[in-house]
């Protein structure tokens, strides 16, 4: 039995799947994140495989976030064998970018565990951040929640102002001493971290700290736009995905501060998720500037 479409959408934090078969589109099963420790496309074989559960797809399409210089098509079609036809690959700032806005120029910002940006030009595509928890993703969901378990300790130290979150802090981690080895020692602490992205969002408007972290991850992202936008020469055109924008005063301050730096800028709403976007790679032209983007393997 075979499928005309597996769509995978894979970031730090989790894995969606959608399936298209003969009753059309339906949601697969998730998976947790891709972890950066180990080969990706070792994961995602084992992945598709399980979600294939025995049947063929003609089609596999994935946008992924940690895609390194090896990682290919090819390659994932040769692991994968008779399970699949053609297989594309994508980064996750270009499905993300197909979901919220599909071929027009503009630019996307993504920002969930981590953050990415891309615009796409008349001619041309720019990344911008995008580098990983450790060097970049500014105003992601890990960096909020950085920020946050930062604050608790500045206050700690008396550094810094008191927050509300020292409470919930010391409900999740007891001694306040021993967060950080905690945190060190636990290999899921990427994703931890990010989870106070959450709570962050939760105290905004009665906690001036949280507020201040929202508002300075919402200018980080629209610096991250404007530089996409102008790079490229692209319509002033902007949109954003991820449960960072979730947080109103991370959108609100990323509309203020992106027009602020475009005044002309139209900020509309996604069209779609990044998972919608994956499943729309079949579509993309190779001549275009988003189907440079795409790697193929038959």
């Amino acid at each position: 039995m075979s499928i005309a479409l597996l769509a995978l959408d894979g970031g730090q934090s989790g894995m969606r799947t959608l399936l298209d078969g003969p009753d059309g589109n339906r949601p697969g099963p998730e998976f947790t994140g891709i972890r950066s420790d180990q080969p990706l496309l070792t994961q995602l074989r084992d992945i598709v495989l399980a979600t294939l559960d025995g049947r063929r797809a003609d089609v596999l399409a994935m946008g992924l976030s940690g895609l390194g210089a090896s990682d290919s098509a090819r390659l994932m079609k040769d692991l994968l064998g008779d399970a699949v036809g053609t297989v594309l690959l994508a980064h996750d700032s270009t499905t993300s970018y197909l979901g919220a806005l599909g071929p027009r120029e503009g630019v996307v910002v993504a920002s969930g565990t981590g953050a990415v940006t891309l615009a796409v030009g008349p001619d041309t595509v720019r990344r911008v951040d995008g580098w990983g928890h450790l060097l970049g993703d500014a105003g992601s969901g890990f960096w909020i929640g950085r920020e946050a378990l930062s604050a608790v300790l500045r206050a700690l130290d008396g550094r810094g102002v008191p927050t509300a979150l020292t409470e919930h802090a010391e409900a999740e981690f007891g001694d306040l001493s021993q967060l950080y080895l905690q945190l060190q020692a636990d290999p899921a602490r990427v994703s931890r971290i990010a989870s106070w992205a959450r709570r962050v969002s939760e105290l905004a408007r009665t906690d001036e700290v949280c507020a201040q972290i929202s508002r300075s991850a919402g200018r980080q992202l629209a610096e991250s736009a404007a530089t996409g936008l102008t790079s490229v020469s692209a319509e002033n055109v902007a949109s954003t995905v991820g449960n960072v924008f979730l947080n109103d005063l991370v959108s609100s301050s990323f509309v203020e501060h992106l027009t602020e730096l475009i005044p002309d800028v139209q900020v509309l709403s996604a069209a779609g998720t990044g998972l919608d976007g994956a499943a729309t790679l079949v579509r993309v032209t190779s001549g275009s500037a988003l189907g440079a983007l795409v790697d193929r393997a038959q």
